[in-house]
């Protein structure tokens, strides 16, 4: 069951990666005043959200479900737990909306907002850890 911890950690990590990057990079495309910036970044954002952030998602609730239900885990920590990770699948299904609008070049927002977006996925991250590590509840 380590090697099933192990794993949940490293795709959690890799999927933090990609939330943490993404934004950044729309603050940049947000900026960007030229068309070939603006392509080149709507393929970093692709490559970054399919390639790099998807699947951590999926592999990770995926080996967090293997934990869960390997383990048994209970307990209102757990419970804030999973509403957080709600949160932040809801926060990267956000993500790919922005994406689409970078893709239509429909984006409306500014790279200051971005900037403010970025810091989202930051809080979670420190709440997720503190609940599983502490279990303050």
């Amino acid at each position: 069951m380590l090697w099933v911890k192990a794993l949940h950690i490293v795709f959690m990590v890799t999927w933090f990666a990609g939330l943490f990057y993404l934004p950044r990079l729309f603050v940049y495309h947000a900026q960007s005043t030229d068309d070939g910036s603006s392509e080149r970044f709507k393929v970093m954002e692709r490559k970054l959200y399919y390639g790099i952030m998807a699947p951590g998602a999926v592999l990770t609730i995926a080996f967090g479900l293997w934990l869960w239900f390997g383990w048994g885990f209970s307990g209102a920590w757990l419970h804030a737990k999973l509403a957080l990770v709600a949160v932040l699948v809801a926060y990267h299904l956000w993500c790919g909306k922005l994406l689409a609008d970078f893709k239509s070049d429909a984006n409306t927002r500014s790279h200051v907002w971005f900037r403010w977006f970025n810091e989202f996925p930051v809080l979670l991250l420190f709440a997720i850890v503190i609940l599983v590590v502490v279990k303050p509840f």
